[in-house]
């Protein structure tokens, strides 16, 4: 597709809510950061008038007006051979939103499909009591990855063949990052211009739509004091100094920040969770683009790609999978260690351009008993060749490795 193209692009969400549906009876609900394209999404899947936005004021008067009406506007009482989809954007913001979903459900699931999205604070809303067990499956949207822009079919097995993703998309994820506008429109200024908006959009418009923060201004500090810090341990007591709020202040707004999807959070990994929660996790930006330094942004462009590829497996029933950090009392560290089903399956060191192999690795590799263990290389030429065929510890191309996930 060539730069600055308007024209929607195939996700591999796409082909996941289409699996969704071919196998499962329940809701799906599609959440993420705005601005990752689940309206897009939403509009490829659903015919006009069935797609009910709470934004729009005449389908909010159609919402509000109860699940009959909706039956009505999306025709539910003709006969079909297959069930129509209907789909809700922005619910979540309709203060009863839940109670609405269950009983149009439970009265009109059988001749409809339903899809529900949101931005991140579905996820948080859907923290606080879950009225809807068994009625929904969840999945987590991502910007483009390198393994999407290869290919959007739903993987066979975990880990896909490596495949070559074209120069032109690979810089342009690397310069623009994965959210669909600057990344399809390839312009700089543009991007530059879109990234302060989202920040701006985030600090003043979604945390205050969330409610108890008191200061924005500080909460707006302490933001731009994590996206200095991406890539780096987190320090809340760092980040309470800096900014003047309390420890626990700071840790708040942290997660509040992570449940918008600003960044997240990766934990250390120990076999005693109790030992895991207590020790400081590391924190990363989703969006990596906006990162001057070369090593944090690169440590940074590998997270965003583990995390949604974890995800994926996760939301796919593909097994139990964690993205952890490895550190011990000598300080030795490995920056991913990827957990599948309780144990540790393989280890990620991220590098710009260093390709001999950390020590670090290759310990932990053996102390663990990994099944592989990767130093992954921004600054390597791509090579046609699985970088998870073999056991022992090696340094593998970014764009080899990646394009092998999802």
């Amino acid at each position: 597709m060539p730069a600055g193209s308007s024209t929607p692009r195939p996700r591999v969400y796409d082909a996941m809510l289409a699996d969704h549906f071919a196998r499962n009876r329940q809701m799906a609900f599609v959440s993420g950061p705005r601005q990752v394209g689940k309206t897009t999404l939403c509009e490829g899947l659903i015919e006009p008038g069935r797609l009910l936005n709470w934004d729009n004021v005449d389908d909010r008067r159609t919402i509000l007006a109860g699940p009959a009406s909706i039956a009505r506007a999306a025709s539910l009482d003709q006969l079909r051979d297959q069930p129509v989809t209907v789909g809700f954007d922005e619910l979540h913001k309709f203060p009863r939103w839940k109670s609405f979903l269950k009983g149009f459900y439970d009265t009109h699931g059988k001749r409809c499909r339903v899809v529900v999205t949101g931005s991140s604070r579905l996820d948080v809303f859907r923290r606080g009591g879950d009225s809807l067990m068994g009625r929904y499956f969840l999945y987590h949207m991502h910007p483009f990855s390198a393994g999407e822009v290869a290919r959007t079919e739903l993987p066979e097995t975990l880990i896909r063949p490596a495949v070559r993703v074209k120069d032109a998309e690979w810089d342009a994820l690397w310069t623009h990052g994965g959210y669909p506008e600057p990344f399809l429109k390839r312009d700089r200024r543009f991007s530059l211009r879109w990234r302060e908006s989202r920040f701006q959009q985030l600090v003043r418009e979604e945390i205050r739509e969330l409610g108890g923060v008191q200061s924005l201004g500080q909460l707006e500090a302490a933001a731009h004091w994590l996206a200095e810090h991406s890539g780096a341990t987190l320090v809340y007591s760092s980040l309470a100094n800096d900014v003047h709020v309390a420890v626990d202040t700071a840790r708040r707004w942290v997660d509040t920040l992570g449940f918008l999807h600003f960044g997240f959070l990766v934990r250390p990994w120990f076999k005693n969770v109790a030992k895991s929660l207590r020790k400081e996790p590391k924190w990363y930006l989703r969006d990596w683009s906006g990162l001057a330094e070369p090593g944090a942004r690169a440590e940074t462009f590998v997270a965003c790609h583990l995390l949604k590829t974890v995800d994926a497996w996760n939301d796919l029933g593909l097994g139990r999978f964690e993205l952890r950090y490895l550190r011990d009392k000598q300080q030795r560290e490995v920056d991913f260690v990827v957990i599948r089903d309780g144990k540790p399956w393989f280890l990620a060191e991220v590098k710009h351009a260093e390709r001999q192999l950390s020590p670090a690795l290759a310990y932990f590799h053996e102390q663990l008993g990994t099944a592989h263990a990767f130093q992954v290389v921004l600054e390597m030429d791509c090579v046609n060749a699985d970088a998870f065929n073999g056991a022992r510890p090696i340094a593998v191309p970014a764009r080899t490795f990646l394009s092998q996930l999802v």
